[in-house]
């Protein structure tokens, strides 16, 4: 039987403003993702791999395993969903990225991340 392995990657960033400190142009922000599995296969997370960018074009990657300590693993249907967090130099950045996902049947595969922008809300006078 031929598997499908889809892995679908939802971003929901938000602004802190309690963590922010625009003076030191230090600007927090956090994102909640949610992980599902729409394939006919289940998949398990081993590590993860973003590409965070500034306004300024200021670049950081970040790599490693799993995510928030944990290799989520997800049956085919289910979802998993965790809340992280990045500081950035200026008041807007994207994110983007991929998890590196294996298969039940030893496939490891990419899923991707789309591109989400993080933007510290306007405040108007």
């Amino acid at each position: 039987m031929e598997h499908s392995y889809k892995i679908s990657v939802q971003a929901r960033p938000f602004y802190l403003a309690e963590q922010s400190d625009v003076n030191a142009e230090q600007y927090t922000f956090a994102y909640q993702i949610t992980i599902s599995n729409e394939g006919s296969i289940a998949a398990k997370l081993l590590s993860r791999h973003w590409i965070i960018e500034d306004a300024e074009g200021r670049k950081q990657e970040v790599k490693g395993p799993g995510v928030i300590g944990e290799h989520p693993e997800l049956a085919p249907g289910q979802s998993f969903e965790y809340t992280s967090g990045v500081t950035l130099n200026s008041p807007v950045g994207t994110m983007r990225g991929s998890y590196q996902m294996v298969a039940a049947d030893g496939t490891e595969f990419d899923a991707e991340i789309s591109p989400f922008i993080l933007s510290m809300p306007r405040t108007l006078h």
